[in-house]
């Protein structure tokens, strides 16, 4: 049972009933579910996805084509990542993966788009077919000058697919340095996808060969183990494959559900077009994953550090309280979120504070029920010996110089991301840092740190939150 009190603004029954009628092919949702909800849950994974598969690899190895082949969802929606053709902030795609009772594997393993009614037909044989799991896809930038926003979304992954392209040597640079991310953010689970095949058909030992590189590469690494599938995700081939991979190689998590909930904002927007009449215009949206507990359409909210206030040369941060009046995963509406997939919160506050990612970072929870803004941090590291994917002109790797004292590092503690000065290091892996930015977290989380070299950050080590200082609100 919940040992919380949650808001008293919930939909009424009508409302409720209302809210589902929008979309009667999925199953419904209400609030007396909430005690008994599972990650598996019918009534959860018809409408929302409850494991977040992350995308990751060198940049145009074809992460974003495969995420569209599985789930139909083009994740280069902005017009600057259309004309270079490269995703520059984070993707997000949810895809329903059914399986039929009749189709031999893997060819029974069929995926569509989140809106996908609950009943729907194989392809092949017209049987109906049964849910077997909803996810959602983190598509992560290959770009090396957009490393912080990769380990922005291995804040929420829950496994990943890595994919390499077979008509270029492995490993490429980002394709290092996202396998070390995943070192970083203690993932178990990686599926290797070696794409293009289709393009090398020429040559008949080509694909081995990188095949081949491939194993040599995660060899000792937490991908050692893993499945390697030669896919050509423009041609859709062997798709079913890695559909039938994700089913049964990726386990669902294990969720705590009956604690208030916390929510990490990895996207924020402004949903209304300028020129909006007053009478129509929306309140501010966040997007990000729900890491613990149940979050509902009427519950009221804390936003930590929240909104930014400069006077003069002192700078405060005041936590934003406001209230829960949407929930979607992708088209489809809910009346309650659980951990797993990608939430849009549709929020009582004005949009100008979600515009352009501004909340970003920020940590979405009940009121006074959320970790402690820290403005230093005691952190117990790890400093990598060389930097990963870069080399000097001689070809030689590039050597990671020990940490001193006053210098700038980057620091990525779950979605947030922000500068800091170190201002002790001590012979026993400790270093003490002053942030620009006020971080909500707690002791024992990850931090992921990045120095500047040649112009651009690179990540040069890991730790964890060992003790800090606190600030007031």
């Amino acid at each position: 049972m919940e040992t919380f009190k949650r808001g008293p603004q919930r939909l009424t029954d009508q409302e409720v009933d209302e809210l589902m009628k929008r979309q009667p092919h999925l199953l419904k949702q209400n609030y007396d579910q909430i005690p008994n909800l599972t990650p598996n849950s019918q009534e959860v994974i018809s409408r929302q996805a409850t494991i977040n598969v992350g995308t990751i690899g060198h940049v145009a190895h074809g992460k974003s084509t495969l995420v569209r082949s599985i789930s139909t969802i083009n994740t280069v929606r902005f017009r600057q990542e259309r004309v270079r053709n490269i995703t520059i902030r984070l993707g997000y795609a949810n895809a329903k993966i059914f399986k039929c009772p009749k189709c031999p594997e893997p060819q029974c393993y069929q995926s569509f788009s989140s809106e996908k009614e609950d009943n729907a037909q194989c392809d092949l044989c017209k049987e109906v077919m049964t849910l077997v799991r909803h996810i959602s896809f983190v598509d992560c930038p290959g770009h090396d000058i957009l490393m912080s926003t990769m380990l922005t979304g291995a804040a929420v992954m829950d496994c990943a697919l890595l994919i390499v392209a077979a008509n270029m040597p492995c490993p490429q640079p980002q394709t290092q340095e996202h396998l070390v991310a995943l070192v970083i953010t203690k993932l178990k689970y990686v599926i290797v996808i070696q794409n293009k095949v289709d393009i090398i058909f020429r040559d008949q030992q080509a694909a081995l060969r990188n095949y081949e590189e491939i194993t040599r590469f995660i060899k000792g690494t937490i991908a050692e183990d893993s499945p390697i599938i030669p896919v050509s995700a423009q041609l859709k081939y062997n798709i079913d494959c890695v559909i039938q991979q994700i089913c049964n190689f990726f386990p669902i998590p294990d969720r705590q559900l009956q604690v208030p909930p916390k929510m990490i904002i990895i996207r924020s927007f402004d949903v209304n077009k300028p020129g909006e009449k007053p009478e129509n215009l929306h309140g501010g949206v966040v997007g990000g994953s729900i890491l613990q507990g149940i979050l509902s359409v009427g519950d009221e909210v804390e936003i930590r550090p929240g909104r930014q206030c400069k006077n003069g040369n002192q700078t405060t941060w005041h936590p934003i309280t406001t209230r829960v009046v949407t929930l979607f995963a992708e088209q489809n509406e809910l009346v309650y979120a659980v951990p797993g997939g990608l939430i849009g919160v549709g929020l009582l506050i004005d949009p100008s504070l979600t515009r352009n990612d501004n909340l970003v970072g920020c940590v979405l929870g009940f009121p006074k029920q959320l970790p402690e803004l820290y403005r230093e941090l005691e952190i117990n590291y790890y400093l990598m010996v060389s930097v990963v994917g870069a080399q000097q002109q001689d070809g030689k790797t590039q050597k990671i110089a020990k940490i001193q004292q006053d210098e700038m590092l980057k620091f990525n503690v779950l979605s947030n991301e922000t500068p800091g000065r170190v201002i002790e290091v001590r012979e026993d892996k400790i270093m003490r840092v002053a942030l620009n930015n006020p971080v909500c977290t707690g002791l024992q989380e990850k931090v992921a740190f990045s120095r500047r070299l040649s112009n651009k950050f690179r990540l040069i080590g890991w730790g964890i939150i060992t003790d800090g200082r606190t600030i007031t609100l």
